[in-house]
């Protein structure tokens, strides 16, 4: 339109647009702490010709003015993808570094009062009674400290289980928000539609959309890729869990009771997908993937490896307590069993009479040689180095795993900083924002004053006669 009164129009489609520009700017400094907020901008189109020209005539009409096109998200969704699949990483990681960080400190290694500690204490045991022989004190103080080891590696195996028992209910607990989740990620992808549909702005949807496929990232390594709807999509383990605005499930069907028990059985996971069958999935990432690499492979590893200790113990200490005589001259028994289903084993001290310690190197009858004490103590020297084995083997995978969360925990780190830079608000950027819109508003306010001064002289001055 041209003319006066198609300027008037130009300015008042400025006005509006700096105003919206000005609110949506007020909405990112509003919003600067809010968790998976992602900036807004308004992005204006100028008004031109008509696309369809008339027939009969041709447009005269300059500067038209300007009208909003849309308000964008600051968004990358190639940033977002990587930063749901370093997420996921890094909750595995770290799953997996506290949990060993966990067991590697209740060991006790190598100043505690672990195993070691133990060990040292029995040696020394046998060493005073190979001296003493025929002193019911120090006979009784090699119960005492075989006692002290049996506690240690109990104590030691206790703390595997504990852990597993603590992951199997993180697990459980993983899974149920994992399944909530994912129903508010439906209703989510529905809205956003319902939102597409009726014209109105789905930018709040979309972010909480984000975050809830963020999160699930982070519980479950999973996938999310958007649809057509503006929606997102997520598979676990390669089987859908969230498809538009329907919502699978994922389980756990064997490995764990209800109430966080072990039920005997190897771990399983299932999702049941929002259509076809339930579909067994493995390998994930995630904290659920952490959990349950830890209960599966890893925990049940360190208690094989404790108990292969206590074997070992057990043989050499037999096989050289047996070979000697006890305080009657008769033969020496076990002095150790092995039990894995023992409630303070594996180790198991058979003995508890001082009498039945078997010290002597020959037998028929009293005497005061304690040659075979000697012997067992020297026999506790290939346990203790397949214990120390053990301690370094442990020790070597806690600092790997903690090299790689430390590696993860930057990488992710870096990534969230390139999502941040582009959709985090920047304060001084938001206020040049507001000060330009607001310069810009001051111009278009007074093109209108302008304008109404000249309506006014020539509707209310031109022609009259002074």
């Amino acid at each position: 339109m041209s003319g006066t009164f198609g300027s008037i129009s130009t300015s008042a489609s400025a006005l509006r647009y700096h105003q919206a520009v000005m609110e949506v700017a007020s909405g990112n400094i509003a919003n600067v702490t809010t968790d998976g907020y992602a900036r807004r901008r308004v992005v204006g189109v100028a008004a031109g010709a008509p696309a369809q020209p008339a027939m009969w005539s041709r447009y005269d009409g300059h500067g038209d003015g300007v009208r909003i096109g849309s308000v964008d998200r600051l968004v990358d969704p190639l940033l977002d993808s990587r930063a749901r699949r370093e997420h996921g990483t890094r909750s595995y990681l770290d799953t997996r570094a506290a949990a060993l960080a966990r067991v590697e400190a209740s060991l006790g290694e190598p100043a505690g009062d672990g195993i070691s500690s133990a060990l040292t204490g029995v040696r020394k045991a046998w060493h005073d009674l190979a001296n003493n022989p025929d002193s019911p004190a120090v006979r009784t103080q090699v119960l005492a400290t075989s006692r002290t080891l049996v506690e240690a590696v109990a104590a030691q195996r206790r703390t595997v289980e504990t852990e597993k028992a603590d992951q199997r209910m993180g697990l459980l607990a993983d899974v149920g928000e994992t399944n909530t989740l994912a129903v508010e990620l439906a209703a989510t992808n529905e809205a956003i539609t319902a939102a597409r549909l009726s014209g109105n702005d789905p930018s709040g949807l979309l972010d909480a959309r984000d975050q809830l496929a963020l999160r699930l990232a982070q519980l479950t390594g999973g996938t999310a890729v958007e649809n057509g709807q503006g929606g997102l999509d997520v598979t676990v383990g390669g089987v859908a869990l969230v498809a538009g605005n329907r919502a699978g499930r994922l389980d756990v069907t064997s490995g764990i009771n209800p109430d966080g028990t072990a039920d005997g059985l190897p771990l399983g996971l299932a999702v049941t997908p929002p259509v076809g069958a339930t579909t067994a999935v493995a390998g994930l990432r995630g904290e659920v993937g952490g959990s349950a690499e830890l209960i599966s492979a890893t925990l049940p590893r360190l208690r094989a490896d404790i108990e292969a200790v206590a074997q070992a113990l057990a043989d050499a200490v037999n096989a050289a307590h047996q070979a000697g005589f006890d305080a009657t001259g008769a033969a020496g028994q076990p002095f150790f069993a092995v039990d894995p289903a023992a409630p303070g084993g594996p180790l198991v001290l058979l003995l508890d009479d001082p009498a039945t310690v078997a010290a002597s190197g020959t037998g028929g009858g009293p005497n005061l040689d304690g040659g075979n004490a000697t012997a067992v103590a020297d026999a506790l020297g290939g346990p203790e180095q397949g214990y120390q084995r053990f301690v370094t083997v442990l020790g070597s995978e806690v600092a790997s795993v903690r090299r790689l969360a430390t590696t993860q925990h930057n990488l992710t780190q870096q990534v969230d900083g390139a999502r941040d830079q582009l959709s985090g608000v920047n304060l001084d950027e938001e206020m040049v924002t507001m000060m330009q819109a607001q310069r810009a508003y001051e111009a278009a306010a007074r093109v209108m004053t302008t304008l109404d001064s000249v309506l006014d002289t020539l509707i209310n001055r031109t022609g009259l006669v002074r």
